[in-house]
């Protein structure tokens, strides 16, 4: 019986969780990782810090939403398939039920000024909620001290932001030095 109720606990932590920050979170995937992060990481201490950023970057290299993706593997690794899909439904949840109700009601406020600037508002937050997610995983990969790792992150920048080349091949490329760059530690001993 006691197995019973902490395993309804762990769903029911897992649907709440992922249900409230996909329902307070507007920009999409990558605004939502921080936030993921905190929970997941800093305040139920489910998961450590590197295996947090592996999942997102795991989840950023499937196809589909990355807070859909990301909110999958975390729930996978908690529970299997139905944390998983728990963690499904309380990320997809949230949005299907605004869409369904901003779609019932837009015609009487597309062309308010208030909705106008309240979007415009969210959008600058969203930067810097974007911003915060980049500092964070720069600091991570910095305290890493390797300097393959400190590469990949610098070329990923270029390639992507400066010379815009597609975001598949970067991180195909990326993923492949990085793997590389890890069966080299482990043959060495140091991982």
């Amino acid at each position: 019986m006691e197995k019973m109720e902490r395993s309804l606990s762990l769903y029911w932590t897992l649907l709440k969780s992922t249900f409230v920050l996909s329902a307070f979170t507007i920009g999409g995937g990558y605004v939502i990782v921080p936030l993921m992060q905190k929970k997941f990481v800093e305040d139920l201490k489910w998961i450590d810090t590197e295996e947090m950023l592996d999942l997102v970057a795991l989840g950023q290299s499937m196809p589909g939403a990355l807070a859909v993706n990301t909110s999958i593997l975390v729930g996978y690794r908690m529970a299997g398939v139905s944390g998983a899909l728990t963690t499904v439904l309380g990320t997809v949840s949230p949005p299907l039920i605004i869409i369904t109700v901003i779609s019932y009601f837009y015609m009487s406020f597309r062309d308010n000024p208030i909705v106008d600037a309240l979007m415009l508002g969210m959008q600058i937050g969203v930067v810097a909620v974007i911003l915060n997610v980049v500092v964070t995983m720069v600091k991570d990969v910095l305290k890493t001290k390797d300097i393959v790792n400190l590469l990949i992150l610098i070329g990923a920048f270029v390639a992507g932001f400066i010379f815009e080349v597609n975001v598949i091949l970067v991180i195909l490329v990326a993923g492949i030095i990085g793997y590389i760059n890890n069966m080299q530690k482990l043959k060495k001993g140091g991982v």
